[in-house]
Parts: structure tokens; sequence; C-alpha cells
């Protein structure tokens, strides 16, 4: 007779259960940590590992990519061989990879480096993500959640201001190990803190169905980056995103199958999209994030190059969005425990589109006050949308399919921030052509205008051109509102959606929690034969 031993003790008190989370958030802000220094660090890059500009768009490139197509890998292999396993792995991979970053010698063995550390950002990202969802009671899940949202914006100020900051004053090599004491710090919390999870019954592998979904994420990311770089009529990218879609709907089609089958183990259980809770839970986060970065897209633009702040100055000037955001997001279980979630995360929508209408009135003279007022209150919108619909969905969601859903989460969020960077680019430059002013201006140089905002202020301050520099201005700031206004009008139809289709509570899966608030549902599997 098999008996199973009793499940060791996980964290049950608050304290521990909340410093468990702290270190894995640590995590989560490395991960943001590294892309927003990225950004700053690329002139120099540059200069130092004589990289060409093909070189510095894969430098970025290759992290986004290898970030989405390693999600759903990297929640299945969670729930099969232990979250916790796969957080330190994901981890000591971090670490590593950003050491070999700092020491590249060539752009090729940058793009390597920076292609394993996508992979262990994705790891990181949804083993973060599921544990929490694991470590806490239906009740405590809204908050938790919404420090992990909070956390996953507060590099964005940060990066430019410390990257900037090492950039001025140290090798360049710091700006990618300082990842390394995070990731430790992240080390020591899940090992002391964390106990192990996995799906009581171990999915399938299903390598084909890993196959395709890698596939399909790699080409849709991949195109929609392209497009957002060489416009909406690229064939080359359409065709690459065109590929892309094939993929996943191959995917889809795989897993029904296997789904059909008595003893089929899909990759991804289907069913999970029966839940309106966890289907439109997925779909309004990334929405959330699509129309968001209007504001992430054009804001550090509008700073540095209308306002002609350095990349640290940008960072600071971000701080309104992301404490709104903080101010939005760890409250949100409180408004949607007295509102219920479909309120909440509709309300969330209607502020951010309020605070993104505001932020379309913006001008060149427009005051610091201002600026940071709208900011603030699209982070607050932002922060309490995204936190409940996260939330709201995970709750409905069985523990022992925690890392597939992260996953599934994750994956939409990670598409849907290039395409909200396409299509509000296109908008953007669009509206900035558009008022540009070049007739008097040769074939060649006017082109180079066109292209982007700095390059319009690079040619205007060559050409010692006063009218020049004010329609760069301008063009850029009207193409800026036009953005906003279209992110705007994408979160009042995501609030109309939310009213519609989300139910006000969503149904939970009981997690099994004891009166002490211990998770059952982390097992370990053993038995012993008398």
């Amino acid at each position: 007779m098999a008996i199973s031993p009793p499940a060791p003790a996980p964290i049950t008190a608050n304290k521990p259960k909340w410093w468990a989370l702290a270190g894995i958030t640590l995590g989560v802000v490395a991960v943001g940590l590294d892309v927003t220094v990225l950004s700053v660090a690329l002139p120099t890059l540059a200069s130092a590992l004589k990289a060409s500009e093909s070189d510095l768009q894969w430098f970025s490139s290759a992290y986004a990519v290898a970030l989405a197509a390693a999600m759903l890998p990297a929640g299945v292999l969670g729930d099969r061989f232990g979250r916790k396993k796969m957080m330190l792995g994901a981890l000591v991979l971090f670490g590593t990879a950003s050491f070999a970053c700092a020491y590249c010698p060539t752009p090729g063995a940058f793009i390597a480096a920076r292609t394993l550390l996508g992979v262990a950002a994705a790891a990181i990202v949804v083993m973060a993500l599921s544990t929490t969802t694991v470590l806490f009671t239906d009740n405590e899940l809204p908050r938790a959640v919404g420090i992990w949202a909070a956390a996953n914006f507060l590099a964005l100020p940060i990066g430019p201001i410390l990257g900037g900051w090492l950039l001025a004053n140290y090798w360049w090599g710091w700006v990618f190990l300082l990842n390394i004491p995070v990731a430790v710090i992240g080390l020591v919390a899940v090992v002391a803190l964390v106990p192990e999870s996995r799906a009581a019954e171990r999915p399938g592998l299903d390598p084909l169905g890993m196959v395709c979904s890698v596939l399909g994420l790699v080409g849709v990311t991949y195109g929609l980056i392209e497009l957002g770089r060489n416009g909406w009529a690229n064939p080359g990218s359409l065709a690459v995103v065109a590929a892309g879609l094939g993929a996943l709907v191959g995917f889809f089609t795989w897993e029904r199958h296997l789904t059909l089958q008595p003893a089929g183990k899909p990759l991804v259980d289907l069913s999970l999209f029966s839940s309106r809770s966890f289907t439109w839970g997925v779909i309004l986060a990334g929405t959330a994030l699509f129309a968001m970065i209007g504001v992430l897209f054009t804001m550090p633009q509008y700073f540095q190059g209308v306002l002609g702040v350095d990349a640290q100055g940008s960072g600071y000037r971000l701080l309104p969005l992301v404490a709104g955001l903080v101010l939005g997001a760890v409250p949100a279980d409180r408004f949607a425990t007295w509102a219920g979630s479909k309120v909440t995360v509709a309300l969330g929508f209607v502020v951010m589109a309020a605070g993104m209408a505001m932020g379309a009135t913006t001008t060149i003279g427009s005051s610091t006050v201002f600026v940071a007022g709208w900011m603030a209150i699209t982070g607050f919108g932002t922060g309490l949308g995204l936190a409940t619909a996260s939330s709201g969905a995970l709750s409905t969601v069985p523990t022992e399919r925690s890392g597939v859903a992260s996953a599934m989460m994750q994956a939409v969020q990670k598409v849907g921030a290039p395409l909200g960077a396409a299509i509000l680019g296109s908008v953007l430059v669009t509206s900035y052509q558009s008022e540009l002013h070049l007739a008097a201006l040769p074939t060649g140089i006017a082109s180079v205008v066109r292209q982007s905002v700095f390059g319009g202020l690079s040619v205007a301050e060559r050409l010692h051109s006063p009218a020049l520099l004010a329609s760069v201005r301008q063009g850029f700031v009207h193409g800026l509102d036009a953005s906003l206004l279209v992110s705007a009008g994408v979160a009042i139809a995501a609030a109309l959606v939310a009213l519609t289709v989300l139910p006000n509570r969503p149904v939970a899966h009981s997690k099994n929690t004891g009166p002490n608030g211990a998770v059952a549902a982390m097992t370990v599997r053993a038995s012993a034969r008398p």
C-alpha cells in the first residue's frame, strides 16, 4: 500500500511569505533593468564592440525574441519538474549570461549572450508569476500580483538613471555585472523562503507543440519588431509575421487534437480558455501593455529630443509614471473587493484613457508639473487595471496549471508590447512627417529628417536652422499627441469589453488552503511500499 508523506510545511506566516515575494520580485526587477539599461548603453557598445547598425538592432531583438519564445516551454518545464528548481536554474543562467555580456569581445558573442539572457529572463518572469499564484491565497493574490506588476515597471526609470550614471563614471561592463548581485540575492531568497511546487500530474513535454509555439512566437515578435522599423508595407516583415501566425494556428490545432485523444498530453490545456476570467483577463492585461507602450515609446524621445535632457534626466522624468503604477497596482485588491473585478478593471482603463487624453494636449512648452501629472494618472489607471485583470485570470487557474497559465499570460503581453510599438510608432511617424516643412531641403537630407526626431535635430543643428529645429520639435509633439489619442481610444474600448465580458467575481479554483493559509497543493510526490 502506497502512502504519501505529509507535504512539507510551506510558508504559512504572512511575513515570510511576503519576504519570499520580495526575493522573487528582485529577479523581475533585474530582467526589466537589463532592457532599459541596454537602451542607454547602445552608443557605448557601438564603439566598444565596433558594432554595426545591424548588430545594434540584434542586441535588442535577440533578447526580445528569446524572451517571447521561451515563455511556454519555461511554464511547462516548471509545472513538470518543479517551479523552484526552474527559478533557481534561471537565476543562475541570468547571472552567467550577464557576466558573459560584460566580457564579450565581439558583436556575435554579445548577441549570443543576449539570447541566453532572454531565455533566462523568460523563465524568471514566468516562474515568478506562477510561484506567486501558488504561494498566496485567493484573497491575497490580487495584492501579490499588484506588487509583481509594479516591479515590472520599476526598472523603467531606474535603468536609465543607474545605467547613465555607471556609463558616465565607470567601465561599460558594469551595466551588465550589476545583474549578478541581484541574481544572487534572488537565489538566496528562493532557496530559503520558497517551497517547491509542481503539477500533481506531470504535463507532457509535447515536442511538436513546443517547436510550433517557439516558431510562432519568434515569428510574430520578430516580424512586429521589423514592421516597427521598416514600415507596415515591408513585404519581408509581413511575411515573417504571417509565418509566425501560421505556426501559432498550427500549434493550437495540434493542441486541440491532443486534447481530444484519451492518452494525449498537450503542452497547453485548452480548457483554461473555458473560463471567461482567464481568457479575457489575459487579453485585457495584454491590451493594457499595448496601450501603455504609447507612453513608454514616446516620452523618452520627447524628454531627450524635444526638451534636450540626457538619458538620466529622462529616467527621472519617468518616476511619476512608476509612482502612479505602484499606487494603482498595490491596493488593487481593495478596489476589487469593494467594487468587483469587472468594475475595477474597467475603471482602471477609464483612468488610463483620461490620463492619455490629457497627455494628448502636450505641447513643446508644457510644464514639468503638467507632464508629471498626466503620466501619474495614466500609471495609476494602468496599475489598477493590469493588476486586477491579471489576478482575476490567475485566480481561476488550478494550482497544478499555474506555470503554463502564467506563461500564456506573459506570452500575450510580450507580443502585445512590440505590436503596440509597431502600430503606435507608425501613428507617431506618420503624424510627425505630416507636420514637417522640408520643401527647401535636398532629397537626401529631407529623408534623414523624416526618419526620426533625432535625425531631424541632427540635421537642424548641422545647418544651423532654427526654423527646421522648430518644425522637427513641433512635428514630433504632434505625433506624440496622435499616438496618445490612439492609446486612449484603445483603453476606452478595453473598458467597454471589460464591462461586457468579465464576470464581476471570478470563480476561483480552490488552492486547498488550510486554516493557517498553507498551500496544500505544493506537494512532494513520494511513495513507500510496506
